[in-house]
């Protein structure tokens, strides 16, 4: 996708969540949030989205303070207000009120100048899912290094 710059990526979601759909957000931020954002100071290990009255708030996301900002700097674990259309909050929202069901950002980027969040609509794995997963790819892992082996 063109004008797209990724800033931050949560790999662990991908282990620890079996990702069924996503969407792209906007965040609503304060001036030095996003230079901070600019500077890769954004730390989301533990972060999620959670609905209260109709609006999507990201909640967990820590935005360190921006060095070279004034005073009057932002606070850094204050809730995120996320933004998308009304039809899209109204999907989701049913789907995470089902069992077992939680929105994970999967990662954070720019698309035309804007701070965007990917979020995935994620049902938690468990352990023997993990290891099938890690089995998986040490098979795949292992299936490459033949094949670049036989090309030698």
């Amino acid at each position: 996708m063109e004008g797209k710059k990724v800033i931050a990526v949560n790999r662990r979601a991908r282990f620890d969540y079996i990702i069924e759909d996503s969407l792209e957000c906007g965040i609503s931020l304060q001036g030095s949030e996003v230079k901070s954002i600019r500077a890769g100071k954004i730390s989301f290990p533990d972060g999620y989205a959670v609905f209260e009255k109709g609006e999507l708030w990201l909640k967990n996301v820590t935005i360190a303070k921006y060095d070279f900002s004034s005073v009057f700097n932002h606070d850094p674990d204050r809730p995120k207000k996320l933004l998308a259309h009304r039809m899209e909050l109204k999907r989701l929202e049913r789907r995470v009120t089902e069992k077992g069901y939680t929105l994970i950002p999967l990662d954070f980027h720019f698309t035309k100048g804007r701070v965007k969040v990917q979020l995935g609509l994620c049902k938690g794995k468990k352990q023997a899912d993990k290891r099938e997963s890690i089995k998986e790819k040490d098979i795949k892992r292992d299936m490459d290094r033949e094949v670049r082996n036989r090309l030698r």
